[in-house]
Parts: C-alpha cells; structure tokens; sequence
C-alpha cells in the first residue's frame, strides 16, 4: 500500500491528556519542532502546537501517528489560502 494514500485515507483526531501529554492523528509530515513548538502538517491542514517542555515520543508518518509529551498551552489550524506557509527553522530563529 502506497504510504501518501494510508495518511490520506486516515481520520483526523487530536487527544490530549491533562495538558500532559497530546496524541495527533491524521499526521502527513513534522515539519518543524523544539522544545516549546510543533509544526505538524496533517490530512485537515497545517498544525501549530505550542507548550512548555516539549519532547517528541512517536512519530510514524506511515500510520499518521504523533504523541508529544509535555504542558500544551494552544494548537492553532493555519490556513494558507493557497499560499506556502513559511517554515522557520530553529538555528533562523536563533541567528535573527
């Protein structure tokens, strides 16, 4: 089985659990994380999750699977309108 078409195929969910601990579903690509910010691309559009210490558990891009521990303080939906959302890495933070 083709792997864009298992994740395409997939359903959608985010779990989170006492702000501790948040398991997305549906996920096609990470593009982007640190220790206070997750930049997920996923079947409904691109993710922006946000908190305080946190620290990658699980990806698996084949099932569409992320499970990040730590406090999660806001996930935001980005809309691009047809637009590239720009990535910003974590060394072109640091060197602005």
């Amino acid at each position: 089985m083709d792997k864009t078409n298992l994740v395409e195929n997939s359903n959608h969910s985010v779990s989170i659990n006492d702000r501790k601990s948040i398991v997305v579903l549906g996920v096609k690509k990470l593009n982007s994380f640190d220790d206070s910010e997750f930049f997920v691309e996923t079947v409904m559009g691109h993710m922006l999750i946000k908190g305080d210490n946190l620290e990658l558990l699980k990806l698996d891009t084949f099932q569409g699977n992320l499970s990040i521990k730590g406090t999660v303080n806001s996930i935001n939906y980005l809309e691009s309108n047809g637009k590239k959302i720009k990535t910003e890495t974590v060394l072109a933070r640091l060197f602005k």
